[in-house]
């Protein structure tokens, strides 16, 4: 039996009280819970890992997931990483799963969402020295526009230089190869369900290229449950007075209060970040 002493045990107790849900919601839904809040890139695979390293690969896991995005090779890497360890995944989205997010949605067997969920645009994002995300598609849109903009009004070179200094030629050429590739990422993930069949991935592919790739105008569309089933994807839409959905709730609400960007946490293992980006 551990001992803590009451210092510190008062200094965790938050901590201690989210892991206690867990459990909970474990023991009633006969999984392992593990919840990650995170701008998802390389970083996030040793962090992500120490939640799963003692996982049982014949028990099912589910996934509390919120992100803005981020990298979609690293969300590929992730997806393999927790379908390798359990026999079916369930990603459950609280809030937003956005971009990378929801490329790692769709590579689960299950999607649990409700009233205040929401996923988007498969838009690879890149990060800046700040910590905030911009989208690729973002990127290649303001040099473009500034091109033209330059191009009917050649005076105006030293302004738009100015608002793209940020912008190297390397930068734009990266959003263009990750745009080009967001086909074959959403295809890898949906493979990734050892049940689906080849045709399957290629039905579904199809039918998520116009709502989750060419479609969308803007990074924040916003893509419902109910829209998320429409394209096929196997989402149960949660029953808002319902008890697993009040236990989900409860359990996020435990997240929104501290305002963290960055969250790791299992049942045992418990990484809490400020806006700073740990090292991987």
């Amino acid at each position: 039996m551990t001992v803590r002493t009451p210092l510190y045990e008062a200094g965790h107790a938050a901590r201690y009280e989210r892991q206690g849900l867990i459990r909970q919601y474990q023991e009633d839904y006969n999984c392992r819970l593990v919840v990650m809040q995170d701008g998802l890139f390389p970083h996030s695979i040793q962090l992500f890992e120490e939640t799963l390293f003692d996982a049982d690969p014949q028990k099912d896991l589910h996934v509390m997931l919120a992100t803005q995005g981020g990298d979609g090779e690293t969300a590929l890497r992730l997806i393999r990483q927790a379908q390798s360890r359990c026999r079916e995944l369930t990603v459950i989205v609280p809030d937003q799963a956005k971009s990378a997010g929801t490329l790692f949605v769709v590579g689960a067997h299950h999607i649990y969402m409700g009233p205040t969920s929401d996923l988007g645009p498969v838009d690879p994002q890149f990060q800046q020295p700040d910590g905030s995300l911009v989208s690729a598609r973002a990127i290649i849109a303001a040099v473009e526009s500034a091109e033209q903009r330059i191009q009917h009004h050649p005076g105006t070179y030293p302004l738009h230089a100015s608002l793209l200094e940020p912008v190297t030629a390397l930068m734009v050429q990266q959003a263009r190869d990750q745009l080009g590739r967001t086909d074959d990422l959403v295809k890898e993930a949906l493979a990734c369900v050892a049940e689906r069949t080849p045709a399957d991935v290629a039905t579904l592919t199809e039918a998520l290229k116009d709502p989750l790739i060419g479609g969308p105008k803007s990074h924040g569309a916003v893509i419902s449950a109910a829209d998320a089933k429409s394209f096929g994807l196997p989402v149960q839409e949660a029953d808002p007075a319902g008890e697993r959905w009040q236990a989900v709730w409860r359990l996020w609400m435990k997240y929104a209060v501290l305002n963290p960007a960055q969250v790791y946490e299992g049942q045992v293992a418990s990484y809490v970040f400020s806006r700073q980006t740990p090292h991987a």
